[in-house]
């Protein structure tokens, strides 16, 4: 019966996700003017459900079984109602925070409670703590750059400028389509990574099979969430962070679409985990490296101060918040 509780929690999760993060493959396209926030979310959900399915599996292993021991089923719905009170809030101010830092910050406040500090993969959370980083600089970095090549090879090629925009606006959409692909891959783990262990258990069931279950599962949750709710957070980081025209957008959108996928995939060949970087944080990153390169007084420092605010309170804010919900649980349900 818990699980089942905490399945409907993961669902509502992954609603809250997608209200949340469908901003970030979708928004340059949006802000560029190339699809209406209808289409984009049609594509982004075609392409969450494939990356979920086909290589959601890779992160989720990092956060089930990785950063801690075990997560029980009163510690797999504590994380869950925490991140969900911390994501709703955000969202509903049209902050684009971090879903898989609330995640691992209630696994963190989790496994502090249930295993004290010592029985925390010290390696695992370090790695990931890093990629938090590394990630949205990465691609800070790299729409920098390519928006400044974009420019210098527009300036050298100027000639028929109607036909190169049209394929830009191309590679935009398919750019588009690599970033949701590769949001599904690596977020799909928050809403139900915590629950590979339980469902494995109870259900005698292998751990990929459950994992690609649970995938799907915590996917359509993320559709739905981002046309019910997404539209809100992606008008934020379409129009109030900078004004994108479609180099920006270009650069932006490609360079958030490889680091998540490289992020995502790399490590897991490398290492056998792979990493769960924030994609809201590599999406904001690469719109502020394209607003950059554009212009620097392109950024509103208001929206950007604005939004950091809100990621560095997630982090003990998701940890203190598990606890409390963990505590409260405890005390009234014996498992």
């Amino acid at each position: 019966m818990l699980l089942i509780i905490g399945l409907i929690l993961a669902f509502i999760m992954s609603i809250n996700m997608g209200g949340n993060d469908a901003a970030n493959p979708t928004s340059p396209a949006v802000g560029a003017g190339v699809l209406n926030i209808r289409r984009a979310l049609m594509i982004f959900g075609i392409f969450t459900v494939a990356g979920a399915g086909l290589q959601g599996f890779m992160v989720m292993k990092t956060i089930g079984k990785g950063i801690v021991p075990e997560i029980d089923v009163l510690g797999a719905i504590s994380i869950i109602i925490a991140a969900n009170i911390w994501i709703l809030f955000a969202s509903m101010r049209g902050m684009a925070i971090s879903t898989t830092h609330s995640i691992i910050s209630g696994v963190i406040g989790f496994g502090i409670i249930k295993y004290t500090i010592s029985g925390i993969n010290a390696s695992v959370l370090g790695t990931v703590a890093l990629s938090w980083v590394i990630s949205p600089l990465c691609s800070l970095a790299l729409a920098f750059i390519l928006y400044r090549w974009l420019i210098s090879f527009i300036a050298r090629h100027g000639e028929d400028l109607g036909k190169k925009e049209k394929y830009m606006k191309l590679l935009l959409v398919g750019s588009l389509c690599l970033g949701a692909y590769s949001f599904g891959a690596n977020d799909v783990a928050n809403a139900t990574g915590v629950y590979i262990t339980i469902t494995s258990k109870l259900g005698n069931i292998p751990d990929f099979t459950t994992m690609f279950m649970l995938a799907v599962f915590a996917a359509v949750g993320i559709v739905i969430g981002g046309i019910v709710i997404g539209p809100k957070v992606i008008e934020t980081l379409a129009f109030r962070v900078t004004r994108l025209d479609l180099n920006s957008a270009l650069s932006a959108s490609l360079s958030n679409a490889l680091v998540v996928y490289l992020f995502t995939t790399l490590p897991y060949v490398l290492f056998g985990f792979g990493l769960p970087i924030s994609t809201s944080y590599a999406a904001v990153g690469a719109i502020i490296g394209a607003g950059l390169a554009q212009s620097r007084t392109a950024i509103s420092k208001a929206v950007a101060a604005k939004l950091v605010s809100f990621w560095v309170i997630t982090i003990p804010g998701s940890a203190l918040l598990t606890i409390a919900v963990y505590l409260l649980l405890r005390a009234f349900i014996q498992v």
